[in-house]
């Protein structure tokens, strides 16, 4: 059945050779786990990029019972909790999925540092993964205060306060990420677009451009 999906498909789209060019390329013999140990520290962003894929699934799925208003939200998460099925498990898969994801990215971040991978010609690449580590940055913050219990509100309030204190600009970020003076319900609504809309949007994009300049540029050499 698949098989003749894929046939059929093939032939309207001629999808064999694109997908024969990702499946036959060659990875270099230093980030072989068979060959050299140390080739392990290779593996940090294809974690991330494998948690990251969960935390998108289990959010799809998130969003089908989470109401983004200051009456509904707790209730909301805790009818997830309690009444759906398995709904516990993909909530605490996505909780901490959000923290393992940062933690694998700066592993990711230190191997491409200390193995000098962000030198020529790869300083573009190096600058698009450090706004993959914000936007990541930014996804954890914008996601704590949905559940909108007590340590999620004051969290978010000292995130915000701390922001705040960025000279010359502090004051309009609080304003920007508050939507007014105090955080309420146009902040609850502003972090949940944010979390749902402009920063996975900026991820994918982002992501894209990783890879494409990973297969252009490939995986660079040894330490």
């Amino acid at each position: 059945m698949l098989k003749s999906a894929y046939e059929w498909i093939d032939r309207r789209l001629d999808i064999t050779p694109m997908w024969r060019d990702l499946a036959d390329h060659e990875v270099p013999e230093h980030v072989n786990p068979a060959h050299h140990f140390s080739a392990f520290i290779y593996c940090f962003g294809g974690l991330t990029f494998f948690i990251v894929v969960i935390q998108i699934l289990s959010g799809m799925f998130l969003t089908m019972y989470y109401v983004p208003d200051i009456q509904n939200a707790y209730k909301s998460v805790d009818y997830l909790q309690n009444e759906i099925a398995f709904g516990q498990i993909v909530r605490g898969m996505h909780h901490w999925g959000a923290s393992v994801a940062i933690v694998m990215l700066f592993l990711h971040t230190l191997r491409v540092f200390f193995t000098g991978s962000y030198k020529h010609p790869r300083e573009f690449n190096w600058v698009v993964g450090m706004l993959l580590f914000f936007t990541i940055l930014g996804l954890g913050f914008t996601g704590y205060l949905l559940p909108w219990d007590n340590k999620a509100y004051f969290a978010t309030k000292v995130g915000i306060e701390i922001a705040a204190s960025v000279p010359f600009v502090g004051d309009a970020i609080a304003t920007f990420l508050q939507g007014g003076e105090v955080v309420g319900a146009q902040t609850l609504a502003r972090f949940f677009a944010l979390h749902v809309f402009f920063l996975p949007g900026a991820l994918l994009a982002l992501l894209g451009a990783h890879f494409f300049l990973i297969r252009r540029q490939g995986i660079s050499g040894p330490l």
